[in-house]
């Protein structure tokens, strides 16, 4: 499939008619073409009146709750901005365009709006933004914005996720990487100085609670917290909670990174060490746990409970940073670039698509996220991948007369499950394409790297003026296209091309003129495919020493698991286990090789299930007001209640042969819906005085109390004999929610891991 034409421009207006003479093709692939200042999707066109005028033709969707605008006209003051000059009009107004929005962005207490629709601080969302162009267009707002996400405890706030927030998401660390954006652009000691303990509290406390056997960190996929949209339906939020999110673990690779450059700058020498080392050691964990070799590609998240498997999607944001902060080898970052799938409409959230859920974060495009991956294509040298990554934005921005949120992967259209206009990290992106590649703008902590990435689509001379910098005012022209600087000058002397500009040589005016060498681009390929749909999850169950299943249409194959590995493929729908000791699961494949989920873990190994003492009916707790009982079988006797001041729930357990052992607990827990809010409960696991892990046990719908669940598992060795088990509240465990830290236990469940 032939996805882009570089045309010459006689070429380009001969080929399509109705085209502007001599107007040239930037992108063309099988869903829209951007041809010199206008833009074409099937019957619809959008085009840049002037630089601060698009109009669409676009007809939304009837009845859909969020109507379609037609119009962009600037509505703010620009002139305290960059101003960009360039020979596409189109691109110049879609930039115009993010920055009337960051203006609309800015709130009356300089703060940074998430969205039209959404009104507040979001830690994630803002601190990707921050990252994309933020801490240099709005760098007081963005200051205050992080601020607002720090809790008493002087800790970053998880402020949504599935579950209950941290910790099963646990993405907050984003928020280090924003800090030291900030950093760079403002080279303020201060601003170091005030963050740098909030990042050391917050890593402490999650070395604590959030980190696997593998070194790994446990938790949700960064960003996509719809628990539906992006795993598995029989995956409860505890079984999230003690997965292993790639995207999560290379942000937190890159975040332990920056932490380190803090402390070096700050002369805690020792620390510093300290935190490269812990990136470093992270970064193998990432390598050796998530690439999936037939795709060339890290995996998406680790699931299964007590048997993990890769889930094999690619994972757009997350392969992203992993280039953007070189927490992937050097090996793999060209590989990825090449390998990750793309859709005619951009990169995909993740691929393949989840077939039975509406689009959201499965079956979309985020031009935050295509921002990221474009940023990243243009650090692996990928000509045609900034192309089709620049396209991917300005293709919606300009048809919708705004920066949206999110977007229908079958069809590029706006409706889907949420939406909205005006969107803080979406008008981040935008921005940042133009900045940071076609101009090169890289910020580091000592100075200005200027490294344009400018492909031929794009040849001509552009200029950014107006750019604030440390106290200094940039005016950049970039002239040409290629890879390679040619020269540069700063205000008419002569400067190394592709060497840092310490920070303290730009002071007052600074004319940088900056010529690129003109030649072509190294050739590097793009995985370019329709969007596709793996096969639906079978429900597994034992029947008669067997593992059965229902029968999934389009299958070509069934791959049966023992303990996480292949032991058997089939077309039938069942598989003989007997006697044998093993968690048991089943995935289907469809005719084109694509791999669907793995069905729900059935267990066959030995378990046991003990109560913890003292359990009654009553339920003394202000915080809830369910006041029955909850019979959970005939030989339940009741629960013990935990909040925050009660004495450790005790247990008493019998093993009776030396081995390898998992503990879940079976809890409920009403205090919060199972999409959002603050209330997860955790508790240290305590096994004869000894700390042995974590209980995760989310929150599970609010005043919910009759539905009982298990939480996490926790895996340890265990003697022949008694134990006692102990449910413990640590400093470490506080919530997000700070107050409120609660459940109902039941019983402790025993299995031997063989």
């Amino acid at each position: 499939m032939k996805r882009f034409l570089f045309l010459p421009a006689v070429a380009a207006a001969a080929a399509v008619a109705f085209a502007a003479p001599g107007a040239r093709t930037i992108v063309e692939t099988d869903a829209y073409r951007w041809q010199g200042d206008t833009l074409y999707q099937d019957e619809f066109k959008a085009w840049a009146v002037s630089p601060y005028e698009i109009r669409s033709t676009y007809k939304g969707r009837p009845h859909y709750f969020m109507p379609v605008e037609q119009t962009w006209k600037r509505k703010n003051d620009l002139s305290a901005y960059p101003r960009l000059t360039t020979p596409n009009r189109l691109h110049q107004a879609v930039f115009n365009m993010g920055l009337d929005e960051m203006v609309n962005a800015v709130e009356p207490d300089t703060t940074l709006r998430t969205g039209k629709e959404w009104a507040g601080v979001w830690t994630r969302d803002v601190s990707y933004s921050i990252i994309l162009s933020m801490a240099v267009l709005q760098p007081e707002a963005s200051m205050i914005s992080l601020m607002k996400k720090v809790n008493p405890s002087g800790q970053i706030i998880q402020d949504t996720g599935s579950g209950g927030a941290w910790p099963v998401s646990t993405d907050r660390m984003v928020w280090v990487l924003a800090a030291w954006e900030i950093y760079k652009v403002t080279g303020s000691r201060e601003w170091l100085e005030k963050v740098y303990p909030i990042a050391v509290r917050s890593i402490a406390k999650d070395d604590a609670t959030v980190r696997s056997e593998r070194g790994l960190v446990k938790g949700e996929t960064s960003f996509i917290d719809w628990r539906e949209q992006s795993y598995p339906r029989w995956m409860q939020t505890a079984d999230i909670s003690q997965s292993e999110a790639m995207g999560t673990n290379v942000m937190y690779a890159a975040a332990l990174k920056a932490v380190g450059e803090m402390a070096r700058i700050l002369g805690h020498k020792a620390e510093a060490e300290s935190y490269f080392k812990e990136s470093a050691k992270l970064a193998e964990a990432i390598d050796r746990t998530f690439y999936v070799d037939r795709l060339g590609l890290w995996g998406m998240y680790t699931y299964g409970r007590d048997a993990m498997i890769v889930n094999p999607r690619a994972e757009t944001l997350g392969l992203a940073l992993s280039i953007l902060y070189d927490i992937a080898p050097e090996k793999r970052q060209k590989q990825f670039s090449e390998n990750k799938p793309t859709t005619p409409y951009g990169p995909a959230i993740f691929f393949p698509q989840i077939s039975d859920m509406p689009s959201y974060h499965n079956n979309a495009l985020w031009p935050f996220v295509a921002s990221y991956w474009t940023l990243a294509q243009a650090k692996a040298g990928n000509e045609d991948g900034v192309v089709e990554g620049i396209g991917s934005v300005v293709r919606p921005a300009a048809l919708f007369a705004t920066n949206k949120e999110n977007f229908n992967l079958d069809n590029g259209d706006y409706f889907t499950e949420l939406n909205s206009s005006n969107m803080l990290w979406s008008l981040s992106g935008n921005l940042a394409l133009t900045m940071k590649i076609l101009f090169g703008l890289h910020y580091e902590a000592d100075g200005l790297l200027i490294k344009p990435f400018v492909p031929e689509a794009f040849r001509g001379e552009r200029s950014l003026d107006n750019i604030s910098y440390r106290g200094a005012t940039l005016n950049i022209s970039v002239r040409g296209y290629g890879c390679n600087v040619a020269s540069m000058t700063l205000n008419g002397k002569p400067l190394a091309p592709g060497e840092l500009i310490p920070a303290k040589k730009l002071r007052g005016t600074c004319d940088i003129v900056v010529e690129m060498d003109n030649k072509p681009i190294p050739v590097m390929g793009i995985r370019a495919t329709a969007n596709k749909k793996a096969p639906l999850t079978p429900v597994a169950w034992l029947e008669d020493g067997n593992l059965v299943w229902n029968p999934i249409e389009y299958i070509a194959e069934y791959v049966v698991l023992q303990d996480g590995h292949e032991v058997g493929h089939t077309r039938r729908t069942s598989w003989p286990v007997g006697r044998q000791s093993g968690v048991w699961q089943v995935y289907g494949v469809s005719a084109e090789g694509i791999p669907g989920f793995a069905s729900e873990p059935r267990s066959t190994r030995r378990r046991a299930r003990f109560e913890f003492s003292g359990e009654g009916d009553a339920m003394e707790s202000p915080e809830i007001s369910y006041p029955a009982r909850e019979s959970l079988d005939g030989s339940h006797r009741g629960f013990v209640e935990i909040d925050r001041t009660s004495a450790p729930a005790k247990a008493v357990i019998r093993v009776d042969a030396p081995g390898e052992y998992t503990l879940a607990f079976r809890y409920a827990n009403g205090n919060g819906p199972v999409n959002t809010e603050n209330k997860c409960c955790v508790r240290a696991v305590f096994v004869d005085g000894v700390k042995a892990g974590t209980a995760v046990m989310p929150t599970r719908g609010v005043a919910n109390w009759p539905d009982w669940g298990m939480s996490n598992t926790v895996r340890l060795p265990l003697s022949a004999g008694e134990h006692t088990v102990e449910l413990r509240y640590l400093p470490e465990d506080e919530n997000m929610n700070i107050s409120t830290n609660h459940a109902l236990v039941d019983c402790v469940v025993v299995e031997h891991a063989l």
